[in-house]
């Protein structure tokens, strides 16, 4: 059971879900400043944290 690789996945999850929130807000936004700043907070931390994990799940090597 590698840490790391549980980490990357629970990362990569968590990023899919800011990403998927984001394009729920975009859909139902009026244009307001609050909902802007909404989707560029949730849009980048969504990314941030779906390359991360996607990052840390390639680097980590399986040892038996």
């Amino acid at each position: 059971m590698n840490v790391k690789r549980i980490f990357g996945t629970i990362l990569t999850l968590l990023g899919t879900g800011g990403l998927i929130y984001t394009a729920v807000l975009l859909f139902n936004t009026t244009g307001g400043v609050k909902d802007i700043k909404a989707l560029s907070i949730f849009g980048i931390l969504g990314l941030i944290f779906f390359f991360a994990g996607i990052g840390l799940i390639r680097t980590t090597n399986d040892e038996s």
